[in-house]
């Protein structure tokens, strides 16, 4: 057997997560403010069990999550590859207090089917969630749950028989984000060897 490899000791009191790279999702998350609408990119984002649940973190200090709070629903919306430089301008600083971002009117969306927000035009998948509950104290962040409500899929994302699924991340490239700063375009893939007899 070959000997384990050398592990460097992290201070839990520095945050890991600037010390080496992870992968996780990149979506851009939805929410009314005021008359108008904001659009924000989150990365550490994913579902929240098996049914239909989705959450985020986020800040309270941040324009989101006093949205979300305040109207109680947001939309997410995963974009492809292609669209990495319209979700980075999704992120640009706010003009001042309580003014939106600048450019967001600019940016290619749609409105949402079954709750008031915008989702982002081509994106792979969208949601539509209204709140389930807001989590408080992970430090700085909070996580905010959301219930899924309405979901759309681009035809070429989507799961098919007959096509395997190699092939559908081929054609339908991933966007991922490396966390901190980075992001990477997944078109390769692999079957997970799962043992035999595992079960969810």
């Amino acid at each position: 057997m070959a000997e384990a490899r050398e592990m460097v000791e992290l201070d839990p009191a520095v945050p890991v997560w600037e010390r080496v790279f992870t992968v996780a999702p990149l979506v851009v998350i939805g929410t009314k403010e005021g008359e108008g609408w904001d659009l924000a990119p989150k990365h550490m984002a994913m579902p929240l069990g098996w049914e239909g649940y989705f959450g985020f973190a986020c800040t309270p200090s941040h324009g989101t999550y006093q949205n979300v709070r305040r109207h109680g629903h947001f939309t997410v919306s995963f974009p492809g590859p292609e669209q990495v430089i319209v979700a980075s301008l999704a992120a640009a600083p706010r003009c001042a207090e309580g003014e939106a971002t600048p450019g967001l009117p600019s940016l290619p969306t749609l409105p949402a089917t079954s709750i008031p927000g915008r989702v982002l035009r081509d994106a792979h998948l969208v949601l539509e969630c209204e709140l389930d509950r807001v989590v408080d104290g992970f430090g700085s962040a909070s996580l905010i749950a959301g219930r899924i409500v309405a979901a759309r899929a681009h035809p070429e994302a989507m799961r098919m028989t007959g096509v395997e699924d190699e092939e559908i991340v081929r054609r339908a490239p991933l966007l991922a984000y490396l966390s901190p700063g980075r992001f990477a375009e997944v078109s390769e893939s692999q079957a997970f060897p799962f043992p035999a007899g595992f079960q969810r």
